[in-house]
């Protein structure tokens, strides 16, 4: 069966909404470790990384996803494209679009991802 899927990501968690014509699943990884992990760039700032572990649980979750669209706030949507391409770059191909989102609600995520995947379909058929 083929199904849209959008990521909603931050540095804390990640949710995967799977979405057919009329159901949507919901996935959800969390990190749940005691600690951040940072990293500091070359102008010393740091910047939170993604749990590895959630990255590839998410990986999996995608899998057999026609189209993808990955949101979510701060740097956390662009490390999980990163991860895609060089860990799983069958996936990374399904990539349809990276957008910036705060924090809706599941419901709101959902139907702006319809919105969006309804849009883009034409342009992907």
């Amino acid at each position: 069966m083929s199904f849209h899927a959008c990521v909603w990501i931050d540095h804390h968690e990640a949710k995967v909404f799977g979405l057919t014509k009329g159901t949507s699943v919901e996935t959800h990884f969390a990190d749940h470790s005691q600690h951040l992990h940072k990293k500091a760039d070359r102008s010393g700032h740091t910047a939170h990384e993604v749990d590895h572990a959630i990255l590839d649980a998410v990986a999996t979750a995608l899998h057999g996803a026609e189209g993808i669209l990955i949101t979510g706030p701060g740097q956390a949507k662009s490390v999980l494209a990163g991860w895609l391409i060089e860990h799983h770059p069958a996936i990374a191909k399904k990539v349809w679009d990276i957008k910036p989102a705060d924090h809706p609600t599941d419901a709101e995520l959902v139907a702006e991802a319809r919105a969006y995947f309804r849009a883009a379909d034409r342009m992907h058929a």
